[in-house]
């Protein structure tokens, strides 16, 4: 059997079409996944990834904590990937993400904003006690006492050695009972002046009898 060629003709049309209507199909489906601006927020860190953006225009990218820039206003092209540590914080900060589309009227921008938690502070591991060991004791100090002679003389006088006799206070001295060594002498002197006076008295007594 023999198509006519006004048939094929028709084919080919149909098939065009087919082929553009796919075509269509696929230029239409694009838009739908392009600008997939993706971010997450934990307690230490910001994730940020933004893929199927327009290559050839500045679009531009900031990330911000509670007002400050954690990410200055950076531009990227159809792709941006970045991984931001936070600062430590002792309460809930705020994160803001701010993302410029460069391409059309912008409507594919982004401004959001996420909250950071504190996180949680590890609970300390317990240390095991470190053993120690036992020091060794001292010996005891012997209970036998001990036979070498003190060094230091006692300043007590033993009580076996004799005391002095004591000066009895009734006891004349010996001036007193003419027992000192001197007595003699002076006896002698007292006679001698005795028998002078006697010798000189018996002398003028004489004379005067001569004179009468």
């Amino acid at each position: 059997m023999t198509i006519p060629r006004r048939s094929w003709r028709g084919a080919g049309a149909l098939v065009a079409a087919a082929v553009v209507g796919l075509t269509g199909g696929v230029i239409a489906a694009g838009p739908a996944v392009a600008h997939t601006p993706t971010w997450a927020v934990t307690c230490s860190e910001v994730t940020v990834d933004l893929t199927n953006y327009t290559s050839d225009v500045p679009n531009t990218v900031t990330v911000s904590v509670d007002g400050k820039d954690l990410l200055p206003t950076e531009t990227f092209g159809r792709e941006f990937h970045k991984k931001l540590a936070l600062p430590d914080h002792d309460k809930p900060v705020t994160v803001r993400l701010v993302v410029k589309d460069a391409d059309g009227d912008g409507k594919h921008s982004l401004d959001d904003s996420k909250t950071a938690e504190v996180c949680d502070e590890p609970s300390p591991t317990p240390t095991e006690p470190t053993p120690t060991e036992p020091s060794p004791s001292e010996p005891a100090p012997s209970e036998t006492p001990s036979t070498e002679p003190s060094a230091t003389p006692s300043e007590q006088p033993s009580e076996s050695a004799p005391a002095a006799p004591a000066p009895s206070p009734s006891t004349p001295d010996l001036a007193e009972t003419g027992s000192s060594s001197s007595t003699p002498v002076i006896g002698g002197a007292a006679v001698a002046v005795l028998l002078a006076g006697g010798g000189i008295l018996w002398a003028v007594r004489k004379r005067r009898t001569a004179q009468n």
